[in-house]
């Protein structure tokens, strides 16, 4: 098992609002702009995974012109209609005894509420497909009424201000054995036997608790 990373991943959940937009890029450019990105150029980031180290911090002011990497959901509305984004992380636990993170976001047409709800429902299925248990975790939701005759954009966003220099070693986890299993396998095996096999995914149990 490798030993925990010897330096830290710093970031954090901001949530920011804008119903005032002239058009969705207004808006959107806006919402930066209250949500504390409006000087940093943008890196939007993909798949549940933190980088290994990553701790939650009090959020900080940026340099202008920083290059920041974040995980970031958008909810366009208009003229009085409603949309939510919202982004949660979670400190984890392999079988293996490793610890890691990950991030899942959300953004919808409806009340802070229900993409509350759907976010958690989204990230329990995000967890169980790896196998992981919750050690910690944090979520933030916002929503936003556009003005009448105005664009509105909700953001949520994990904000990560230092993952973009030369990735370090110790910033990197084990190799994990596979959870599903790959076409060679289901080809190797219909060889020997005369059914095709059935494709089985990762297990998900209803029932898990994950502190939620």
């Amino acid at each position: 098992m490798r030993g925990p990373p010897t330096s830290n991943c710093p970031g954090w959940l901001m949530t920011a609002v804008a119903p005032w937009g002239e058009n969705p890029e207004d808006a959107y450019d806006q919402g930066l702009v209250e949500l504390g990105l409006g000087d940093a150029r943008l890196i939007r980031v993909e798949g549940a995974m933190l980088p290994m180290g990553f701790e939650p911090v009090a959020p900080e002011p940026l340099p202008m012109g920083s290059l920041v990497e974040c995980h970031l959901a958008i909810g366009h509305s208009f003229d009085g209609g409603t949309a939510s984004a919202g982004v949660a992380w979670a400190h984890c636990k392999t079988p293996e005894g490793d610890s890691c993170s990950i991030t899942a976001s959300i953004s919808t047409q409806m009340d802070s509420i229900s993409t509350d709800e759907l976010l958690r429902k989204n990230f329990r299925n995000k967890l169980a497909s790896r196998d992981l248990e919750v050690l910690e975790f944090d979520i933030a939701v916002d929503e936003v009424t556009a003005a009448q005759g105005h664009y509105g954009v909700a953001l949520a966003a994990l904000i990560l201000p230092e993952t973009m220099s030369f990735q370090e070693s110790n910033q990197l986890g084990r190799v994990r054995s596979r959870l599903t299993r790959a076409a060679s396998d289901f080809r190797n095996q219909m060889k020997k036997e005369t059914k095709s096999p059935v494709p089985r995914g990762p297990k998900r149990d209803d029932d898990i608790n994950f502190n939620f």
